[in-house]
C-alpha cells in the first residue's frame, strides 16, 4: 500500500512527498479509515511506528477551514519534550493547510501561553497539568473539542496523570471522538477505556509488549554500580560502532553521578538530561544529541517518551526496570522507521527478578553476553548499595528515659498557666489605655468616663 491509496486531499500529498515519505506503516493504513470515520479507536503498536501520523493524517484530511477562536482538536501527551515533537510533526503536515496550532506545557511562563490561546487554535497539543491549568483559568475554552487524542496513554498513567485526565473528561464535551494510542496494554489503560470510550474500535499491529524485530537485544550481567560504569565506558570507547548512544538511568541522582564520570572520560561528547533541568536546557541538549554534537545523552525515563530522534545507534539500560512497560519505551528510541538498532541492558543480581518481568512481558529471552575481558570488576560499592549497618550493641546509647545533667526546670514565670479572660479587660484595669493604639473611638469613649 502507498499513501496513494489513502483517501487524502492534495495539500497532505505534497507534504508527505516533500517529507520523502513513500508507503504508510501498518499502524498508519489500519487507523486512518477508523479515525476518519469519527468512531472510539484504540491503536496498539510497538514505539516508533508512526503512530503520530497515524492519527493526524485521519484528522487534518477532514479539519476544515475556520476562524473559531476555541479549539476542535485536543492532543494530550506525557511530557514537555513530546509537545515539541508532535507540534513539529503537524506543522510539517500543515505545510499546504491554513490552520493554527499551539502546544502548551508546564516549565514556562503560563501568561505567554494565555495570549497565545486568545488568539484563537484549531490544535492544542498539551501535558495534562497545564492544559488543566489553562480550563481552569477560563481562557482556553473545550467545548468546541470534537476529537480527543491520547497518546502514550500507558505512560501517561504511570506518570500520575489519571486524576488529572479525570478532571479534563469532566469539561470537555460529551459528544466527541475519542483516540488513544499505546505501545502496551496494562490494566489501568484498559479500565479508562471502559469508563470513557463507547465501544471503541481496535487496531492492533503488533502483540502489547512486542518489540521491534530490528532490534538487536543484548544484556550484561553485572554485580555493581562501579563495574557498570567500567563496562559502559569500554563499549562507549568504539567511537565508529557507538556513535550515538542514549542512556537510561533511573533517577535523576544517578543520572548527575554517571554524567560527571563520563564527562571526564569523554568530554564534551556528553550531555544530560531528567525533570530537574530547565526546560531550555532539556531542549538544548536534545537538539545538540540529535545534531551530533554530543554523542552520548545520559537520561531518565523521561526521554522515553515517544521521543523520535533519528539514527540512535544504541539504547543502554544502565539499570534494570522495575517496570517492563518501561523498558518498552526505553527500547524503542533506536530502530525507528525500519532501521537497525541495538539495546543492551545491565542488570546486577537484586535486579534479575526485573529482567525476568521484562523477558515474560515480550516472551522471548535477550541474548546474554559475557564481560569482555578489559573490564575491571570494581569491589567498591555505591551509597545505594552499601549494606545498612544495625546497631545492636552500643554502649553510649541511654535505653532508659532518665534526664541528663544538660536538663534544668523551668523559671517559675515561665511555668504560668492560661486561664482565660478577657485580654482587653486586663490590660485596662493594669495600663488604664487601649493596648491598641490609634482606636480614637475607645480612647473617645474613655475619656468621657472618667
Amino acid at each position: 500500500m502507498t499513501f496513494q491509496d489513502l483517501n487524502l486531499n492534495t495539500p497532505l500529498y505534497n507534504a508527505i512527498e516533500d517529507l520523502g515519505f513513500e508507503k504508510p506503516t501498518p499502524i498508519q493504513a489500519q487507523a486512518f479509515n477508523l479515525v476518519a470515520s469519527g468512531k472510539d479507536m484504540v491503536g496498539i503498536a510497538q514505539t516508533g511506528t508512526g503512530k503520530t501520523f497515524a492519527y493526524m493524517l485521519p484528522i487534518l484530511r477532514h479539519l476544515k477551514y475556520s476562524r473559531q477562536d476555541n479549539p476542535r482538536v485536543l492532543v494530550l501527551v506525557p511530557t514537555r519534550e513530546l509537545v515539541v515533537q508532535v507540534v513539529n510533526e503537524i506543522e510539517k503536515l500543515s505545510k499546504y493547510i491554513n490552520n493554527r496550532v499551539l502546544g502548551v506545557y508546564g516549565g514556562t511562563n503560563i501568561n505567554t501561553q494565555k495570549q497565545a490561546v486568545a488568539q484563537g487554535q484549531d490544535i492544542i497539543v498539551a501535558t495534562p497539568g497545564r492544559l488543566y491549568d489553562l480550563a481552569v483559568s477560563r481562557v482556553l475554552q473545550l467545548k468546541s473539542i470534537q476529537k480527543l487524542v491520547i497518546d502514550e496513554v500507558d505512560v501517561m498513567l504511570d506518570l500520575g496523570f489519571r486524576h488529572q485526565l479525570m478532571n479534563i473528561f469532566d469539561i470537555l464535551p460529551e459528544r466527541r471522538q475519542n483516540i488513544m494510542f499505546s505501545a502496551t496494554m496494562t490494566s489501568d489503560v484498559d479500565a479508562l477505556i471502559q469508563d470513557f470510550f463507547i465501544n471503541p474500535q481496535k487496531v492492533s499491529v503488533a502483540v502489547s509488549g512486542t518489540p521491534l524485530e530490528n532490534i538487536e537485544q543484548l544484556r550484561y550481567d553485572v554485580p555493581n554500580f562501579y563495574t557498570k560504569v567500567n563496562l559502559l565506558t569500554y563499549l562507549l570507547e568504539d567511537h565508529n560502532n557507538f556513535n550515538k548512544v542514549l542512556i537510561f538511568v533511573g533517577y535523576k541522582k544517578i543520572a548527575d553521578r554517571l554524567y560527571d564520570m563520563l564527562e571526564a572520560r569523554f568530554g564534551g561528547d556528553v550531555c544530560v538530561i531528567h525533570s530537574n533541568k530547565t526546560q531550555n536546557y532539556r531542549l538544548r541538549s536534545i537538539e545538540n544529541f540529535e545534531n551530533g554534537i554530543h554523542r552520548i545523552l545520559v537520561a531518565t525515563d523521561v526521554m522515553a517518551r515517544g521521543l523520535d530522534i533519528d539514527d540512535v545507534t544504541h539504547v543502554i539500560s544502565f539499570d534494570t526496570p522495575q517496570y517492563p512497560e518501561n523498558y518498552m519505551h526505553r527500547i524503542g528510541r533506536t530502530g525507528r522507521a525500519e532501521k537497525k538498532g541495538q539495546s543492551i541492558l545491565f542488570s546486577t543480581e537484586q535486579e534479575q527478578t526485573f529482567r525476568a518481568k521484562i523477558e515474560e512481558l515480550m516472551q522471548m529471552q535477550i541474548k546474554t553476553n559475557t564481560l569482555p575481558e578489559g573490564v575491571e570488576v570494581s569491589k567498591e560499592l555505591a551509597p545505594e548499595e552499601r549494606p545498612v549497618v544495625k546497631e545492636r550493641h552500643n554502649p553510649t546509647k541511654r535505653l532508659d528515659d532518665t534526664t541528663g545533667p544538660a536538663f534544668h526546670e523551668k523559671k517559675t514565670k515561665n511555668k504560668k498557666e492560661n486561664l482565660g479572660g478577657s485580654y482587653r479587660r486586663d490590660i485596662t484595669k493594669k495600663y488604664k489605655k487601649p493596648k491598641t493604639k490609634g482606636d480614637k473611638n475607645y480612647n473617645r469613649r474613655n475619656k468621657k468616663r472618667k
